[in-house]
């Protein structure tokens, strides 16, 4: 394919059609929750990170390419200046079909209400424990009752749809799956279960051991939910399930229960501007580099992701149970 095409469209060699970029605009963060980022941080300096316009530029790109829906994520996206002018103009691209966001919720409680107003239409928020103690020793900085104000004020915002994303971890937040997910029907909102994936060093808990697959939590369900297959999905990888009676739909992601590869229609544009093509692998493209030295040229952009969607891999390889072999943390690569 070339820009030519009248309608543009991202097919990797596999076949399958990528319409969906995750963008991290930071790799900052309040919070140093334990599965995404060692407890002492060192952060990019300001001149790896794209700038406000040039995410702006590769997100219309990719929007004139084809793609639908644009997620923002981190590190914590609403702790970058600047965040909600961006979301605003990313908002604003006409052939965006969704702009949602992901966010540990700290900064909702002020700028909920904003975030909608700029076009935000879905928001996912983690939260992987009603517990006050857990929940600071899950994120060793994170305020649980700060969290939940911004849950509140996301729904009184009037989002089309709030869900919650929980890591869970076996022997750390494991026995609260029940507790979780009757929040989330009580506040009428979505949840979705997270294995944990092996990105970067982490030191306070052994991944393999820490395991806890979906199929253990769909069986801990059981004994409280009535769930109901649906075939209902929102773009990502997400299998979900209707509670029985309810308005909620609880989602699995699981990377090494099921995987997922066949059917990714995924990429991810790093804070440092590289255009990864798996979560799981290395393989990606330098955009950054490519719109400092093409400053203005579209078609060059465009022209470099057309020709990346060549070395999508297949599938990623996680094995929870050997040290990672891809050292970024999740907090770099974007949610």
């Amino acid at each position: 394919m070339n820009i030519g095409n009248k309608s543009p469209q991202l097919i990797d060699r596999f076949g399958r059609k990528v319409d969906y970029l995750r963008v991290s605009i930071t790799d900052r963060c309040d919070f140093r929750c334990v599965y995404c980022m060692s407890e002492e941080m060192t952060f990019l300096p300001r001149d790896q990170v794209l700038s406000l316009e040039e995410l702006y530029t590769i997100t219309k790109a990719f929007a004139e390419l084809g793609v639908k829906k644009i997620r923002i994520t981190g590190g914590e996206p609403l702790v970058r200046r600047g965040a909600l002018e961006l979301l605003e103009n990313i908002g604003k691209i006409e052939s965006l079909h969704e702009l949602v966001l992901t966010t540990n919720g700290s900064q909702l409680e002020h700028m909920a209400l904003p975030l909608k107003k700029a076009g935000v239409k879905r928001i996912n928020i983690s939260l992987d424990t009603l517990d006050t103690d857990k929940f600071k020793a899950i994120t060793r900085t994170g305020d649980l009752s700060q969290v939940l104000r911004g849950i509140y004020a996301a729904k009184d915002a009037g989002f089309e749809r709030i869900k919650i994303n929980a890591v869970i971890l076996k022997d750390k937040n494991h026995q609260e799956v029940v507790g979780l997910v009757q929040f989330a029907v009580d506040k009428g909102i979505d949840i979705s279960f997270i294995e944990e994936m092996p990105l970067g060093i982490v030191s306070q808990h052994n991944r393999s051991s820490a395991y806890y697959s979906s199929d253990c939590i769909k069986a801990d369900l059981a004994t409280q939910f009535s769930l109901l297959a649906s075939t209902e999905k929102t773009g990502g990888p997400s299998v979900y399930y209707k509670v029985q009676g309810k308005n909620t739909r609880v989602g699995f992601i699981s990377p090494h229960s099921a995987n997922f590869c066949s059917t990714c229609n995924r990429v991810r544009l790093t804070v440092e501007g590289r255009l990864l093509l798996c979560l799981g692998n290395e393989h990606s493209v330098d955009l950054k580099a490519i719109i400092r030295a093409n400053p203005g040229d579209m078609d060059i952009l465009k022209q470099a992701i057309i020709d990346a969607m060549l070395i999508k891999p297949e599938k990623h390889e996680f094995n929870i149970h050997e040290q990672p072999v891809i050292l970024r943390h999740m907090s770099v690569t974007g949610g």
